[in-house]
């Protein structure tokens, strides 16, 4: 099975709108393009939160529009701290958003909201670890992929770092008891990011739209180009995934900006 996982396009109210001077409608459709290009075919497109910037309904009909202009695929979406997970919620089935689960042959992806309203920090409500607990319990046969928007490890910048989940341990003493999980992916950070514990993959997966650079404790932006995350997902648990970005673009971003 192959997943491609979209993160952070921060779309405005409006198609014009911009963060940091990137219109982020045009970055979105600059990786829906690459996407097109790369990938003879896929069968899960998953998009990990921020797809707002300030919610709106008319970004979620806007977003479910761009991605059908390109792809047929099922979709599936999670809130991030921009968004309104209600709003998402009351739109999703109207506009054919797959649920929080989802079967892709030998493995299922587990979608978590880490959104706390009013807050840029992340926590998972008890009825989200209920959520996951129930999940994991049910199918022990699946290879699982949890994906959620915030970070629930340090990446490495402060000025990030500051919004991770905040109940992380009780979120890994779930996982740890949970061989089946393979893979944790999230958005949130703006970056690619690597790590293994415990012999679980987490993977933090670019923006859309502006980048953050890595290992910096101030807010700082990166010239990494927009790009998206692949994973080739085998029956036997073992699995390949890896980023691919724009290339051969130019675009007005306020890279001395001390954040947005």
């Amino acid at each position: 099975m192959r997943l491609i996982q979209i993160t952070d396009c921060h779309l405005g109210a409006q198609q014009s709108e911009s963060l940091l001077g990137l219109n982020t409608d045009q970055s979105l459709d600059d990786v829906l393009q690459l996407i097109q290009t790369s990938e003879s075919g896929f069968d899960h497109l998953l998009c990990t939160g921020d797809i707002a910037s300030e919610a709106h309904k008319d970004c979620y009909q806007r977003f479910e529009t761009s991605i059908r202009r390109y792809f047929s695929q099922p979709l599936s979406w999670l809130p991030g701290n921009h968004d309104s997970a209600d709003l998402m919620a009351a739109n999703q089935d109207h506009l054919g958003i797959q649920s929080r689960l989802v079967m892709l042959g030998d493995w299922l992806l587990v979608l978590l909201d880490s959104s706390v309203p009013g807050q840029v920090y992340g926590q998972l409500a008890a009825s989200e670890l209920d959520f996951l607990a129930h999940a994991l319990r049910t199918h022990r046969d699946k290879h699982v992929i949890v994906s959620l928007h915030h970070q629930p490890v340090l990446v490495g910048s402060a000025w990030i770092d500051q919004y991770i989940v905040r109940n992380a341990d009780a979120f890994f003493q779930l996982i740890d008891s949970h061989p089946q999980v393979k893979i944790i992916t999230w958005g949130h950070v703006h970056q690619e990011f690597q790590q293994q514990r415990k012999g679980v993959s987490l993977l933090a997966t670019p923006s859309t739209c502006v980048q953050f650079k890595p290992k910096c404790d101030t807010f700082t932006v990166d010239t990494q180009m927009p790009g998206y995350r692949w994973f080739d997902l085998r029956a036997d648990g073992q699995f390949d995934t890896g980023v691919a970005r724009v290339t051969n673009k130019q675009y007005v971003i306020d890279y001395r900006s001390a954040g947005y």
